[in-house]
């Protein structure tokens, strides 16, 4: 992820990156497995949009742990040779 990425959650809730990884680090998210259905990549140049669709096991902001069928759709960029995540936006499928 670049520093400036942002990641929208399937609720809405836009988090910067420094701010999902802390809530990764604080318990408040927990990802236990992933299983990927699908995953599409169409690159242009320097920047790339990526959409996966996986089974994500997980307990988030005080739930119970369930599985969602999120489908990621992804903003790439190539910055000094490595493909970094610049926006995500998470919805069910």
């Amino acid at each position: 992820m670049s520093d400036d990425s942002v990641l929208v959650h399937m609720t809405g809730h836009k988090q910067s990156k420094q701010e999902y990884l802390s809530e990764i680090a604080s318990g408040v998210l927990n990802y236990y497995s992933v299983e990927t259905d699908s995953l599409d990549i169409v690159v242009n140049g320097d920047t790339a949009r990526m959409i996966g669709r996986s089974r994500v096991n997980a307990a988030v902001y005080g739930g119970g742990r369930h599985t969602w069928r999120l489908q990621m759709d992804s903003q790439l960029c190539k910055i000094d040779g490595k493909w970094l995540i610049t926006y995500s936006k998470a919805s069910t499928y």
